[in-house]
């Protein structure tokens, strides 16, 4: 586990703790009422931290318990109740609640109490508006999930919105998560957990915010279950053991807010998320182990039909095309390649996040479409139908959140790739993208940790984006021409991750959409046209864009200014906040390298050339050149960034945001041209 992540990341096996829970003042307590508004309320606004937020969560509590059931088993019975106050019309959608609910089977999780009232402060007096139970719908996602979605009635700007309801659930493993942190600032966040000890599960907790409170107790609790008799007399059960409650409070939580250069939000929204890892009754001799290891969960996954068990089969259905495949191929490498780009460019993918397979891989493979596990899977099995070593990988991409690397929970997971080992040597494939080369992954990849599926020795690898090294060359070369003016060839080699965004670009939108791009981004005194695209259709090559450039000095100016960077500068700092709590997550390590060489304007001397600078970054870990020189006839010029790594602490940001801030203005700077006296 990296630093930036052992910052964040917490994870404590939720064992039987006999520790006492202290005393509460009145500032432990919960500060509303639900169901209870009184004028004061209306008062609520946003705190200074947060002074432009939208709405603000007064009050957001839950508790979750365990209780026997009339089916011989336990429900999880989840009472949530949340209050916020409405400032700002852009803040409108909080007004939509959604319970998401889990199915199985002919079992599914309940909702019970619904209810949702809008209160309105008008002449003084409170008006409530409440929640029509025919505007509560219910939407069906997929087999194992539904969602209870409503609208809150009456919404103005002021209001105050409240509602509450219970969750009974079935389903011992779904023990509901908490967030103590949204998109708004929250003044108080509560979540009880009781838990039987009986039922072991591991908590994981994420974010940065504090809790303000965090205690533990223990108590003997009795259950009673009833075991239905069918024709016959149901059977009662009634035993003692003890529940250990959490009790875990946040106070004025700040709203978590979208920055540049993140993943996704919610690898750094403060929450507690549960797995249920045993179940031990001692009193019936009873144990299970639900949360395994990863040699159970690889031999699991591998002999899943829906994923690995078809890998090793003879598959003699792929004899004829892996033989045509293969033809001249004469050493595994080159066999490697022909199946990888056979599969890349003849199969659809359909989506990009996909743990399981849709079809049968002989179905796959005569539709030749699929989501990418069934591209990628497809892909393992013809490479090792030609006895070339190759083994699943499953990872979570950056927008999906971090995979856990102490507990083998495969929810956290959503993406297959393959590795092949040759030799000494791995590589790591994705066919789902026409513009992929062989051994290049795409940047949703490069998330950290990753399993690597094989019966008998799975293991870990890191698709960190700090190995990830991004190198873009551009050139510009610029002379006289006869009419007063500088014409050249501006030529640059992207590194592959825009490279392959601009392949992707020109597929979608056409290479006509992106040359006028290009070309509107030149204004005034210059012009870019006589687009070439190397390599647009062989993505294993580097791709590289060239245009001609044409720079005209205002007639009868005797000030010309030029901007060597020929608007491949920075115009804006990517790091506008002022602060930031989570790391910076860029999605590679860069290395931007900007060459020109030009004539002096004819007619034009220089009259004031940018000093020179370099910069370093934290030492070792970067640096900004900027390199300009002339003689008599030309100017020689180069900027130059340089990153090492691509992740960076909270407590760097400060420094990153100086540093980009330097680029930015460093390179909007002008040489002064001016006309010489004859």
């Amino acid at each position: 586990m990296n630093r930036v992540r052992k910052r964040f990341f917490l994870a404590v096996c939720c064992s039987v703790l006999l520790s006492g829970l202290r005393a509460q003042d009145k500032q432990d307590k919960l500060p509303v009422k639900f169901g209870k508004v009184t004028p004061d309320d209306f008062k609520v606004s946003a705190p200074p931290t947060d002074s432009a937020a939208g709405a603000v969560v007064i009050a957001d509590y839950g508790v979750s318990t365990f209780e026997g059931s009339n089916r011989g088993w336990f429900n999880i019975v989840y009472k949530h109740s949340r209050r916020i106050r409405i400032l700002k019309r852009s803040a409108f959608d909080a007004a939509t609640v959604t319970i998401p609910l889990y199915v199985q089977g002919s079992e599914e999780e309940k909702v019970e109490g619904l209810k949702a009232i809008t209160y309105n402060l008008e002449d003084g007096k409170i008006v409530e508006t409440k929640l029509d139970d025919k505007s509560i719908f219910m939407d069906k996602l997929d087999k194992n999930h539904v969602q209870k979605k409503f609208t809150f009635p009456a919404l103005k700007e002021g209001s105050i919105l409240e509602y509450t309801y219970t969750q009974i659930s079935p389903f011992i493993f779904n023990l509901q998560p908490w967030a103590f942190q949204s998109e708004y600032p929250c003044i108080w966040s509560e979540y009880q957990v009781d838990i039987p000890a009986f039922f072991q599960y591991v908590t994981l907790s994420y974010g940065f915010e504090p809790f303000a409170i965090n205690t533990t107790d223990s108590r003997s609790t009795r259950f009673n279950l009833t075991f239905p008799g069918g024709a016959d007399r149901d059977d009662h059960e009634s035993f003692e053991d003890q529940v250990v409650t959490h009790r875990w409070v946040m106070k004025n939580v700040p709203a978590l807010k979208q920055e540049p250069f993140t993943t996704t939000l919610y690898n750094y929204l403060s929450r507690i998320e549960f797995q249920l890892a045993s179940e031990r009754f001692t009193q019936f001799n009873v144990y299970k182990d639900f949360m395994g290891n990863w040699f159970k969960l690889s031999a699991e996954l591998l002999a899943d039909e829906d994923f690995g068990v078809d890998l090793d089969k003879g598959n003699g259905w792929l004899d004829d095309d892996c033989k045509t495949i293969t033809q001249d191929a004469n050493d595994q490498l080159r066999k490697a390649q022909r199946i990888f780009a056979f599969v890349r460019d003849k199969f659809n993918c359909t989506s990009h996040s996909g743990l399981y397979l849709s079809e049968p891989l002989k179905t796959v493979f005569k539709n030749r479409h699929g989501n990418e596990a069934d591209v990628n899977l497809l892909l393992t099995a013809m490479l090792r139908h030609e006895k070339i070593k190759a083994d699943p990988v499953i990872l979570s991409t950056r927008s999906h959140g971090f995979a856990n690397e102490v507990y083998p929970l495969l929810d956290r997971f959503n993406y297959v790739i393959t590795r092949v080992t040759i030799d000494s040597s791995q590589y790591f494939l994705d066919a789902s993208e026409p513009w992929l080369g062989f051994g290049l992954l795409p940047e949703r990849c490069y998330n950290g940790y990753a399993r690597v599926l094989n019966k008998e020795m799975p293991s870990y690898v890191s698709l960190d984006a700090d190995a990830m090294s991004e190198k873009k060359v551009t050139l510009v070369i610029l002379n006289n021409d006869e009419k007063g003016g500088l014409t050249g060839r501006l030529q640059t080699t992207p590194g592959f991750n825009e490279a392959c965004a601009i392949r992707e670009q020109i597929k979608t939108n056409g290479q006509n959409a992106f040359t006028k791009k290009i070309e509107t981004a030149y204004a005034g005194d210059e012009a870019a046209s006589n687009f070439e695209i190397d390599s647009l259709q062989r993505p294993d090559d580097p791709l590289q864009v060239s245009y001609d450039v044409k720079v005209t000095p205002e007639a009868g100016s005797d000030i010309f200014y030029f901007n060597p960077m020929m608007g491949q500068e920075y115009k804006d700092n990517p790091f506008k906040a002022a602060e930031r709590k989570y790391p910076v997550e860029m999605p590679f390590a860069m290395d931007e390298v900007y060459t020109l060489n030009m004539e002096i304007p004819a007619g034009y001397e220089v009259d004031e050339l940018p000093k020179q600078a370099k910069v370093l970054f934290n030492g070792d870990e970067g640096f900004f050149e900027y390199l300009i020189a002339k003689n008599t006839e030309g100017i020689q010029f180069r900027s130059r960034i340089k990153l090492n790594k691509a992740n960076f602490k909270p407590e760097d940001y400060s420094t990153l945001r100086d540093f980009f801030s330097y680029v930015v203005k460093k390179q909007s700077e002008q040489i002064v041209f001016k006309k010489k006296k004859t």
